[in-house]
């Protein structure tokens, strides 16, 4: 950055251009890559960079700027020698593809799956000794490569309960992954009374600001992480739902999506139909998605407001994966005709 900045005292550079370069490596580039070690990061890392782009609905403009963001971030490791060579970076695109939403039986098995892991060792430090990656075998060297990437601190080289309660709450609420980072319980309202829900105050995203209400599942979840941290005095109104003990937002979310990875790989889904790479965004896709196949006569309009998108987006990514044989008893339904007697 004092590179640029020198250029910009020279004339070369517009102090904008340098300003929202700036921006793009604080808000998105850097957070995205922070749990990642720069000599290890790859163009399959890129790609899910770019897709974690596309899913905040950006412009394909502002995709191509903040891959040339990450491009010179990278030109400088390349000159300071913390990397050999640039990885290939990808062509920019607007996906018209499903981007990865589960379907309910993977959902079913994807929440099994990390729950049958809590408490369980899901990260071998890069100190493991010869002999347990010997014992490893054939996985040690997945191991070892997962060890070089990711700086993951010892509290969670075990899995914690945090990311049942993600998977299940990202379903039940309609949030996006960057939410995850913001969440406070002062935030969070529950509301009991003809229907049962969460009413979400987040602050404002993408110039949205009405509250968001949840689906009733996810009140037992937020039940069970209050009766958790509670007792460690971490469920206060300004702590955070999830993690809550790292006050680094931004590699609190790196984390939980490493972890998402960790569950994914194993059952086989860590991409989806057409080979994108699934991440936490593909649990709200499933969100939407659902309510767009079982919601009881809901329409795109209520559910964009909700979801804090629009409906030209829904119809875009979630709608246009929808088929006729999807909804075969809602086209062959018929309304019910009510004759006065």
């Amino acid at each position: 950055m004092l590179r640029e900045a020198a250029r910009c005292e020279r004339g070369e550079l517009a102090w904008l251009s340098h300003k929202a370069d700036r921006i793009r490596l604080e808000r998105r580039v850097i957070p995205f890559f922070a749990a990642y070690r720069i000599a290890s990061i790859n163009p399959r890392d890129i790609e899910a960079f770019l897709l974690s782009l596309e899913a905040e609905e950006l412009s394909s403009t502002s995709l191509s700027l903040h891959l040339m963001s990450l491009r010179k971030l990278m030109r400088y490791a390349l000159n300071l020698g913390l990397i050999d060579a640039l990885p290939i970076f990808p062509k920019v695109r607007i996906r018209k593809k499903s981007r990865g939403a589960f379907t309910p039986t993977e959902y079913v098995r994807i929440l099994r799956a990390a729950r049958s892991r809590l408490g369980t060792r899901i990260y071998t430090p890069l100190q493991a000794s010869a002999h347990r990656l010997q014992q490893l075998g054939e996985h040690s060297a997945m191991v070892s490569k997962e060890s070089e990437r990711f700086w993951i601190m010892p509290r969670y080289w075990d899995m914690p309960p945090d990311l049942p309660w993600v998977i299940a709450f990202m379903v039940h609420s309609f949030i996006r992954p960057s939410d995850l980072k913001t969440l406070k319980h002062r935030h969070v309202e529950v509301v009991r009374g003809d229907h049962h829900y969460l009413r979400l105050t987040l602050p404002e995203t993408k110039a949205h600001d009405k509250p968001i209400v949840t689906l009733r599942p996810a009140i037992r979840v937020y039940q069970q992480l209050s009766a958790f941290w509670g007792p460690k005095g971490l469920a206060g109104p300004d702590d955070y739902l999830f993690l809550p003990q790292e006050k680094n937002r931004a590699y609190a979310l790196s984390v939980l999506g490493w972890m998402f990875r960790q569950v994914l790989e194993p059952l086989g889904l860590r991409d989806g139909p057409h080979g994108n790479p699934r991440t936490l965004y593909s649990l709200r896709h499933t969100a939407i998605t659902l309510r767009l196949l079982y919601g009881k006569g809901i329409d795109i309009l209520t559910l964009a407001r909700n979801a804090r998108t629009s409906v030209e987006m829904i119809e875009k990514h979630y709608a246009s994966t929808l088929t006729g044989e999807r909804n075969i008893e809602m086209l062959q339904s018929k309304r019910t005709i009510v004759r006065s007697k």
